[in-house]
């Protein structure tokens, strides 16, 4: 038990120094016009084509059960004009960025880690290094760099079509005034909201890459261990992405007015 916290506590150190370094390099090559631009470019549309398709359809049943759930409290309570305020909200604050983070973690991280874990095993890695390139700065930075964009792109997605679909069935469905539910929900939608929502996805996406890029650059054992490194890579990226939300909502709560909300 204490061997194991031991080598979680180093690899969680290790992490953190991959972290700084490849953050570090990043702002540096980009101030110096020496970061590879064409690498971040071809990641980034990499994970928009294999996310954007699951996002859309990810998000069209969640504006559909959001539409359903929410119509059937209002109308209860004989509140149908604030369907698309609560639905909207809740769709802008918390399901568009989490979803945004299954996503990439589930698409983007596992592509991360397999590429590099794949080098790794074939000692490409170790190559680099050879000659004198950082892969950190070679190969990490630009993924990160294509997350920390790509993430808050697929929020506004999965907004915009979760709304969309909310709106369709509640309008179509449940009788609810199409001025009425924009109404409602422009008068409680804000600036803050979104720009929260796009904070949330964009460090989403830095903590998929960063535990990602850890995993694989850290595998072993042949095709097993890629196949491992892209587990755990995905289940890491998850689970560190709902407790990032978690403190990040308490910190937006504590410091952002409930009004401005």
């Amino acid at each position: 038990m204490v061997t194991r916290t031991a080598d979680s506590t180093r690899t969680f150190g290790r992490t953190l120094r991959l972290a700084f370094r490849s953050t570090a390099y990043l702002i540096v090559d980009i101030a110096r016009g020496r970061f590879p631009m064409r690498e971040a470019i071809v990641q980034g549309w990499f994970f928009i084509s294999v996310s954007a398709v699951p996002a859309v359809l990810v998000a069209l049943p969640l504006g559909v059960v959001i539409a359903v759930q929410v119509g059937s409290m209002t109308d209860n309570v004989g509140a149908n004009s604030m369907a698309g305020a609560v639905g909207g909200m809740g769709v802008m604050q918390q399901i568009a960025p989490l979803a945004a983070a299954l996503l990439i973690g589930g698409a983007g991280g596992s592509a991360i880690s397999a590429d590099l874990a794949s080098r790794t095993i074939r000692e490409e890695i170790d190559a680099l290094r050879t000659l004198g390139i950082d892969p950190q700065r070679r190969l990490v930075s630009p993924r990160i760099l294509a997350m920390v964009v790509v993430a808050p792109m697929l929020s506004v997605l999965i907004i915009l079509m979760s709304i969309l679909a909310s709106f369709a069935v509640a309008s179509l469905g449940q009788g609810v005034a199409p001025g009425s539910y924009w109404l409602s929900f422009g008068s409680f939608a804000s600036t803050t909201d979104l720009i929260v929502c796009l904070f949330k996805a964009a460090v989403f996406g830095y903590v998929v890459a960063i535990i990602s890029s850890q995993r694989g650059l850290e595998a072993k054992g042949g095709p097993k261990g890629v196949a491992d490194s892209v587990n755990a890579a995905v289940v890491l990226s998850i689970i560190a992405c709902m407790v990032v939300n978690l403190f990040i909502t308490q910190v937006v709560l504590m410091f952002v007015p409930m009004r401005f909300l």
